[in-house]
């Protein structure tokens, strides 16, 4: 992955932590400071344990949404997911993007990868309620399709991404990787 805007002086957002695999590659590529959301109990502590000691990466256990709330979760791995049912589930909380950005100093996110299985649907559009976008240099995403409304569900919230990103790549329901247009 080479990302040339990102240096030992940005600000990387990792939603959807799972292990904390991609925000190490981050930090130890490029520095950095790297906040990391996950909901999921068990993974979050883990993700506490293996960057204790490390300041430059901020875990949070808790999802950013649209409104605070607390989720159930499938029990599955990186596939873990409040939109699928399995045997076993767990629960997590959610943040509003509006309190958590109003209670943070965080001018501006260099990077932003979202991969959180369906929550997508959720958080862009209170990001983009919330005037965050114009924050994000760069903006990572991968979209989730559950269902045949997912297509205008994404297509929407794409349309509203063009007014202040451009698409840089996009492989449909894979990843999508939008910059701020400057």
């Amino acid at each position: 992955m080479q990302l040339p805007s990102i240096q030992a002086s940005s600000v990387v957002f990792d939603i959807g932590g799972f292990q904390g695999n991609w925000a190490a590659e981050i930090n130890d590529r490029y520095g950095g400071e790297v906040h990391i959301f996950e909901p999921h109990p068990t993974f979050a502590q883990k993700i506490r344990g293996r960057f204790e000691g490390n300041a430059a990466i901020i875990p949070y256990d808790f999802a950013l949404g649209s409104t605070e709330g607390i989720l159930t979760l499938s029990d599955d791995g990186d596939a873990s997911s409040s939109f699928c049912e399995t045997g076993h589930a767990v629960t997590g909380r959610i943040e509003p993007v509006s309190r958590f950005f109003a209670n943070v100093d965080i001018p501006c996110i260099d990077l932003m990868k979202i991969n959180i299985e369906g929550g997508e649907y959720d958080l862009l559009p209170a990001l983009i309620a919330a005037d965050i976008m114009p924050r994000i240099g760069i903006l990572q995403v991968q979209f989730h399709l559950y269902s045949a409304d997912d297509i205008p569900r994404r297509d929407a919230i794409r349309t509203k991404l063009a007014e202040t990103h451009s698409c840089d790549w996009n492989y449909d329901f894979i990843w999508e990787q939008w910059s701020l247009r400057l």
